[in-house]
């Protein structure tokens, strides 16, 4: 039998419990499964109960459980949700349950004490969510269907480079253009120009000079599902010839790229993966994770991971870089090789991919071209 399964968290800002519960509340409460396949029950007030009860999850009224005694008391609120938590899983005879990191100190502090016996199991709770939903997946399709209506207008604009065109009004038209599209796009998405694109997760600003490397990198929010898409591209501002440096570096990513998603498929390890993107970098004598010295810092070359997974979190499993996870189908993963140099530039290109239980299928949909 698995072990019972507990969180005390708000949909609203906790992907594990939005995984299981959809629904947009913004209250924490106490969540518990009995074991796989088992009864699910949430402690949630008359306010919340429909929405839980939509989701398939047996709704458990507090007052049942002693909350007005508890507030007649004067019991604190927050130390009257950790009795809650400790007395739903005393009715169901549990004693020892698995919860995710973020799970409340305070929650853990009570029913340790009570006797109840929790660990932390970060790799369980990430394996329930690996897989998309049909209903996941149709969200990311929809918003990388956004990033690539929204990269389109950057490329364009990048490209005409109207007079002191500005990485802030790239920015703008691109979240109009996922806004139109069900999708939220952040203030700190990347439209990075010159120099400014060789420093990572640099937001980029000020304007836009002819001739420079753009990278632009941009992860819209789909707002039916809560789910995520990400996507990179490099230009050349005014789009004309790329400098040498840039064109080299633009190849090497292809390379790197097209290296990886030829191998993508389940059981293949994130590892293996990220150490061929590395191959193209290395033999053009360019620095990666793995060939720099141990201890120190890299700030140019590759010096970043392959990529990461996609789905209720931006950043979430499976890794995809000196750490490791085999990729499992259902599994939808950014893949984002990229090389830099310091006060030049640099270039990435970044692709979202869906394990397929054959290989993989590429959902962004736009060309790689500078």
């Amino acid at each position: 039998m698995s072990p019972a399964v507990l969180l005390h968290a708000a949909p609203e800002r906790s992907a594990d419990l939005f995984h299981v519960i959809p629904a947009a509340i913004g209250d924490a409460f106490t969540y518990l499964e009995r074991d796989a396949g088992g009864r699910r029950l949430a402690v949630v007030s008359v306010l919340d109960r429909d929405a839980v009860a939509a989701a398939g999850v047996e709704v458990v009224d507090p007052s049942g459980l002693g909350r007005d005694e508890l507030t007649a008391q004067g019991v604190a609120p927050l130390a009257a949700d950790a009795e809650l938590a400790l007395r739903l899983v005393r009715a169901e005879g549990i004693e020892a349950a698995i919860v995710p990191p973020d799970f409340p100190l305070w929650v853990a502090d009570h029913l340790r004490a009570a006797g109840i016996a929790l660990t932390v199991d970060a790799d369980a709770f990430m394996a329930r969510r690996r897989a998309k939903s049909a209903a996941q997946l149709a969200g990311i399709r929809r918003a990388q269907a956004a990033a690539d209506a929204a990269m389109a207008v950057a490329r364009d604009m990048v490209h005409e480079l109207p007079d002191g065109l500005s990485s802030e009004a790239v920015r703008e038209a691109m979240q109009a253009a996922c806004a139109e599209r069900g999708c939220d796009l952040g203030d700190d998405v990347v439209v990075a120009a010159g120099a400014q694109s060789a420093l990572g997760h640099e937001s980029g600003s000020g304007p836009i000079a002819a001739g420079v490397a753009v990278i632009v990198d941009l992860w819209p929010r789909d707002r039916a599902s809560r789910c995520w898409a990400d996507m990179t591209r490099t230009f050349v501002a005014g789009g004309g010839e790329p400098p040498a440096e840039l064109a080299t570096a633009w190849r090497l990513c292809d390379a790197a790229l097209r290296l990886v998603l030829a191998e993508i498929r389940p059981g293949v390890a994130g590892g293996a993966l990220y150490a061929r993107s590395c191959e193209p970098f290395e033999a053009a004598g360019l620095p990666t994770q793995r060939t720099k010295s141990p201890g120190t810092t890299l700030e140019e070359g590759y010096y970043h991971s392959l990529g990461h997974g996609v789905g209720l979190e931006l950043h979430e499993r499976p890794y995809l870089g000196r750490a490791s996870d085999d990729l499992v189908a259902g599994d939808v993963i950014a893949v984002e090789p990229g090389t830099y140099r310091p006060g030049f530039g640099g270039c990435r290109l970044e692709d979202l991919v869906l394990v397929t239980g054959a290989g993989c299928e590429v959902l962004t949909d736009f060309p790689y071209g500078l």
